[in-house]
């Protein structure tokens, strides 16, 4: 099953993906997207780092994410991704081209991945709108990467507080 789960910052999202995960009963992948490009971000990665199992696989991708999870895809895995958002920031900087062709080819490649695959990402649409141009190009990219994932998706989730909300769920 493929599972979005959406949840604004510290919401509880990638506590409840991780848990998702170790629930599944399969050996999990995390394919991290982030890049340390400072020091607080260092920071972030580590304490991500030091809450996941030892015993789970880890891909550090953060562009060519569905060349990753055509990789590593497969019945007996459970895939977790955090998040979509990094990933979409790090495309963004990449430019137009890239961010359209990776876009379509997670897309493409979403539907027929054997095994679980869990996608955390933050909710940034609930906000104001805002005044960088950029910002208001990222908020835009994620609501509709979160719409047109959430609809290859079997369960999509929203945490908030830590307590995770059943927004869709059909299992296939």
């Amino acid at each position: 099953m493929k599972q979005l789960i959406l949840g604004g910052a510290r919401s509880g999202k990638s506590a409840f993906a991780q848990r998702q995960a170790a629930a599944a009963g399969l050996h999990v992948i995390y394919l991290a997207t982030a890049q340390a490009g400072d020091a607080e971000m260092n920071e972030r990665i580590a304490h991500h780092r030091a809450d996941r199992p030892a015993d789970w696989g880890l891909v550090e991708e953060p562009l060519a994410l569905a060349s990753a999870l055509q990789t590593h895809a497969a019945p007996d895995r459970c895939l977790l991704v955090d998040c979509l958002t990094l990933w979409l920031s790090n495309l963004l900087a990449a430019g137009d081209d890239r961010l359209d062709a990776e876009t379509r080819a997670l897309l493409n490649t979403l539907p027929s991945l054997p095994g679980q695959v869990l996608l955390v990402s933050n909710e940034v649409g609930q906000g104001i709108v805002p005044i960088n141009p950029l910002a208001r190009r990222f908020r835009d990219e994620a609501g509709r990467l979160h719409q047109a994932v959430a609809r290859l998706c079997g369960r999509v989730t929203l945490v908030v507080a830590g307590l995770p909300l059943t927004l869709k769920d059909c299992p296939a």
